[in-house]
């Protein structure tokens, strides 16, 4: 049965963050979300197969599932998409998306560049916001600097981020995180959000 369409509250929009491996995202939202109260902003946390990074928290950082339970979200038709990246599955919770539109407050999305494709085929009022190295070299020295793949993983990674940025042009917003300076990132990204509220205050996404 086709689950029916439900309409956020008007103003709240849908704000996807995109970018390569080593950009920095993870960074950038974590300041994104304590700048604002969850009245106003909430993180979506995104399904992921892979097993967490020794820095990570299930339920914060990813909810991290089997495959067997991702396939298991899927069919029921609780993931908005599902894109799998490096090798691992990862989906977007339609629930949290819903909740947070619902109840007024922007849902924020850290997604890949296909996943976005997708989520913006679905909600043609998203803003999609592409995070961007300084350059291809110092995105690959920061994913080699963070420790937490394998050699193979990297190159796989540093791979797929040379496609990802050939795709940069094509979202809405491009910002690039410069070395040591996510706080400046987050404030483009802040003006970003905000200039869009002025643009469409009465934007009402539905799902």
């Amino acid at each position: 049965m086709k689950k029916r369409r439900e309409a956020g509250a008007p103003g709240a929009m849908v704000v996807i963050i995109s970018g390569p491996s080593g950009v920095g995202k993870d960074t950038i939202i974590r300041l994104l979300i304590d700048r604002h109260p969850a009245e106003e902003r909430r993180f979506v946390v995104t399904y992921k197969t892979r097993l967490p990074r020794h820095d990570e928290i299930n339920g914060r950082d990813y909810n991290f599932v089997s495959v067997d339970r991702f396939r298991e979200l899927l069919a029921a038709g609780n993931l908005l998409e599902a894109s799998q990246v490096h090798g691992d599955w990862s989906g977007i919770p339609r629930d949290q998306v819903i909740r947070a539109l619902k109840s007024g407050c922007d849902a924020l999305l850290r997604i890949d560049v296909q996943g976005a494709d997708k989520i913006k085929a679905l909600i043609p009022d998203a803003v999609r916001i592409f995070v961007a190295p300084p350059s291809v070299d110092v995105q690959r020295r920061r994913l080699a600097g963070r420790g937490t793949e394998s050699a193979e993983e990297q190159a796989k990674r540093n791979l797929d981020a040379e496609a990802e940025m050939a795709r940069a042009a094509d979202f809405d917003y491009v910002v690039v995180n410069e070395t040591d300076q996510p706080e400046a990132t987050a404030d483009q990204i802040d003006q970003i959000i905000r200039h869009e509220h002025e643009r469409a205050p009465d934007r009402q996404i539905k799902l």
